[in-house]
């Protein structure tokens, strides 16, 4: 059993000389509300919260209190004992608090581990969906199957986490008839799948025939020890956040089949991964807000010496595998705020035939790497006309001949004619045609090259309204650098300059 030391909250007044301990000294904790130390322990372990029942008659019966159940089997290893026991152990624990709270309301249930049996886990879940459960996470490996079809009945159930390689076997045709045809889980919200065991056509049906289903979470990764369970295909119409987080890279044969992405309903669109060979996305007329993350397969470096000034120029496309021209279209088409890591910088540049104009973007978001490059910004921030703020997440990246006119960074050239060398230093920048109101740095560090990348948007952008600066932890009392930014010439005169 674990123990947790009885916390007592002195105030000053009543320690003595010599440091003893007033007798009127109370325990603080104890004297709150039943109602908010219930909240306390709900925000336990379900093992650690059950321990504080010994602590004193007073938290003897709290436990009764808690809504939120979450059991883990690792905090139930012993040295001394096999597997068995442990299992007999935990399972043993579970059924006893359950026991517990017979009549109790349970907000959340969640089962973490291996280590039980499956016929008291479907026990354990429908006694929880007796007592009006609403969330349910199962990351263990647990069995969906026909003798589960109960869950799917659930009326109250908003919220269902699974994964850690849980089995679903099952998915039955239909719970009831809704407008739109046969439906599951007719109040789940929000839907979180890992990596899990899974066929075609069950992973299908679990997100296609929910009715109300308006948050999905997908993630694979190679952290795991099972092989990618998503199947490259969705479909939903009435999602409204989607996120799939897909970076199996060992497994790089997936990537061979097309992403295909049906959910016309979405606002906000988040999609982590290395580049597929192409994509399929519905149109998406709400979407308000995308975040992509596209890594590259294979390095770019063997083209930083290409220049776009007819000499050597590369294209990209069709240089490196996968094709993302059709996943940004459709973001593009609507999209108000978009964001960028810095592996999504290349992907576009080297994986895309063309940029659609971006009519609603308000606001550019992107994150610099000092291994990656800027070309492509100019080409995003030239297609958003309407766009009013830039943020960018650090100003370091990695200067080649292609690098970006929004920068006044030159890799120095040198062009042989008649046996003369010249140096080919000249740039025009897109900036002064853009009409940027607000301009948000975070990761300032004061160095030469950003000196010279701010003096560059300083001097350049004429709209310029607001400039906002987060400096580095280790510069955020530098009162010379912050000087040095304050005079620097600014094309607007209307522009003000911020530090956070």
């Amino acid at each position: 059993m674990c123990h947790i030391p009885k916390v007592i909250l002195r105030p000053p007044q009543g320690r003595r000389e010599g440091g003893e301990l007033d007798a009127g000294c109370r325990d603080l904790i104890s004297s709150l509300p039943d109602e908010i130390l219930g909240k306390i322990l709900s925000l336990l372990p379900t093992k650690l919260a059950a321990s504080t029942s010994i602590l004193s008659k007073r938290w003897m019966n709290l436990l009764l209190l808690v809504e939120t159940l979450d059991f883990d089997d690792s905090t139930f290893l012993y040295p001394d004992r096999d597997r068995e026991d442990e299992r007999r152990c935990f399972s043993d624990f579970v059924d006893k608090t359950v026991d517990l709270l017979p009549t109790c309301p349970i907000k959340s249930f969640s089962l973490n581990g291996s280590r039980y049996n499956k016929s008291r886990v479907d026990g354990w879940i429908g006694t929880a969906l007796q007592r009006s459960l609403s969330e349910l996470h199962l990351r263990c490996p647990h069995r969906i199957d026909r003798q589960t079809e109960f869950l799917f009945q659930s009326k109250t159930l908003t919220k269902l986490t699974l994964s850690h390689g849980c089995v679903v076997d099952f998915v039955p045709e239909r719970i009831m008839f809704a407008r739109d045809g046969p439906v599951i889980f007719p109040a789940l919200k929000s839907l979180f799948i890992g990596d899990i065991v899974s066929g075609t056509a069950n992973y299908i049906s679990l997100i296609i025939m929910c009715p109300v289903l308006e948050e999905l979470y997908i993630r694979n990764d190679d952290g795991g020890d099972y092989p990618p369970s998503w199947i490259r295909r969705l479909q939903s119409y009435c999602l409204k956040r989607l996120v799939i987080y897909f970076h199996v890279p060992k497994y790089r044969k997936v990537y061979e089949v097309e992403v295909e992405v049906i959910a016309t309903t979405l606002t906000y669109f988040e999609y982590s991964g290395y580049v597929s060979r192409s994509y399929m996305l519905s149109n998406m007329p709400s979407l308000v807000e995308a975040k992509l993350d596209l890594r590259l397969w294979d390095s770019t470096i063997r083209y930083d010496n290409d220049y776009e000034d007819g000499s050597r120029s590369v294209n990209g496309f069709n240089v490196i595998f996968g094709n993302t021209t059709y996943l940004l279209d459709v973001i593009s088409r609507n999209v108000e705020t978009l964001h960028l890591s810095p592996h999504s910088l290349e992907a576009i540049l080297f994986c895309c035939e063309y940029i659609r104009i971006f009519k609603n973007l308000l606001t550019l978001s992107f994150e610099s790497d000092k291994d990656k490059g800027w070309h492509v910004v100019p080409r995003l921030l030239q297609r958003a006309p309407n766009l009013q703020t830039l943020v960018i997440k650090g100003l370091i990246h990695r200067v080649t001949g292609r690098c970006g006119d929004v920068c006044p960074c030159l890799l120095r050239r040198k062009k042989h004619n008649n046996n003369k060398v010249e140096e080919i230093v000249s740039k025009r920048s897109c900036l002064p045609t853009l009409s940027l109101k607000v301009l948000e740095i975070s990761g300032y560090g004061g160095t030469r090259r950003e000196i010279q990348q701010m003096r560059h948007f300083l001097g350049n952008l004429k709209c310029l309204e607001l400039v906002k600066i987060g400096v580095v932890e280790q510069q955020a009392d530098n009162k010379y650098l912050r000087r040095n930014l304050m005079s620097l010439p600014r094309l607007s005169s209307n522009c003000n300059i911020q530090f956070f």
